[in-house]
């Protein structure tokens, strides 16, 4: 065999080999995960921690408890929709309830920049208020540090939860199987493409709001139905499109998903077909994914509909045995496409 000198060979795909962080470290695709697969885990290891879900399952005293936390840096701090108090609240209750919890406790973390105004920051703890009260939790316990003008961006939130699963309740990617029906609870895109647009200046004919809400009220009435729900999905950063991978792969099982299906609103559409994005990877802040058992898969969607966030459920696949850990999408063409996780983020700081 002849000796094939390869030292001058070089390799067309970028290496994410990154010295620093970047923006895409935060953007919930391959760049998030690979920060937390080779940083975060084996710094802190745990058998908890490795599942890697949007909130932990935990046994105390004999009691299950899911536990969250997130950090909110979203800009502008006031979007069509809500603001970054409203977000803050529903997101980390949204996370609770994935793990099937209802949410009873939250702690509240303001990083404030000097010279931010008093009315603002009022605003944005009164949205706080307004949307713990709606949901039916309780800001119990909080933090306030300020850093110094020109190093925040006016305010960052942190917050914490903490509530009970349901006995009988197990909610996690490792109990996939093929055969399960995956439904969307409604519309999406709306979030991201709401802060896009007030964040450029940008107007598509219509304002577009953000789907913000708290979920913990749909899950309820799923779980009404049957506790045997496999897994719940928040589709935030990276969209529905990386929360299908990240459920794939750690499922080992192939996704199918139809395009036609996937509900996407005329104005989200459009605003993405003439930015060139794609509306499956734009981030949501009130809706869910699920993976349904297919004997309950008719009940569920039922009951999802007759919930206000979820009046626009919709069937829009299944888990199948081949391609394990790999998600296609059938276009309306007839033909198939695969649909990888994101790199980074399509639109950055949008929550």
């Amino acid at each position: 065999m002849p000796t094939v000198d390869i030292s001058g060979w070089t390799c067309p795909a970028p290496v994410r080999d990154q010295p620093r962080v970047v923006m895409g470290h935060g953007g919930g695709g391959a760049l998030s995960a690979e920060l937390v697969q080779q940083i975060f885990a084996p710094a802190f290891g745990g058998e908890i921690l490795a599942q890697l879900g949007d909130s932990a399952a935990v046994s105390l005293g004999g009691v299950r408890l899911a536990f969250s936390t997130d950090s909110y840096v979203v800009r502008p701090l006031f979007f069509p929709g809500g603001c970054i108090g409203d977000l803050a609240v529903n997101g980390t209750v949204n996370d609770l309830a994935m793990s099937g919890a209802r949410a009873a406790y939250l702690s509240c973390g303001f990083i404030l920049e000097e010279g931010v105004e008093m009315p603002v920051v009022a605003g944005v703890a009164d949205a706080m208020g307004a949307a713990a009260r709606a949901a039916g939790v309780e800001v119990a316990t909080g933090d306030t540090k300020v850093v110094e003008a020109g190093h925040g961006d006016g305010v960052y939130l942190n917050t914490a939860g903490i509530g009970l699963i349901p006995a009988g309740v197990d909610l996690r990617p490792q109990r996939v199987v093929p055969g399960d029906v995956v439904i969307v609870s409604g519309d999406i895109g709306l979030h991201g493409v709401a802060i896009m647009s007030v964040r450029e200046g940008l107007e598509f004919g219509v304002e577009i709001e953000s789907d913000c809400a708290a979920l913990g009220g749909l899950v309820e009435s799923m779980l009404a139905v049957t506790p045997d729900l496999h897994v719940l999905r928040d589709p935030t950063r990276g969209g529905l499109a990386a929360a299908l991978c990240e459920i794939a792969t750690a499922s080992c099982t192939g996704i199918v998903i139809e395009e036609r299906a996937i509900p996407v609103p005329p104005a989200v559409a459009n605003a993405c077909a003439i930015l060139g994005l794609d509306p499956m990877y734009v981030a949501n802040e009130g809706k869910l994914v699920a993976f349904v058992p297919r004997e309950h898969a008719d009940a569920v969607l039922d009951a999802m509909r007759a919930h206000p966030l979820g009046a626009g459920a919709a069937v829009i696949g299944e888990t199948v045995e081949t391609h394990p850990g790999m998600v296609v999408a059938r276009t309306p063409l007839g033909g198939t496409r695969v649909v990888d996780l994101p790199l980074g983020e399509q639109l950055p700081r949008i929550c």
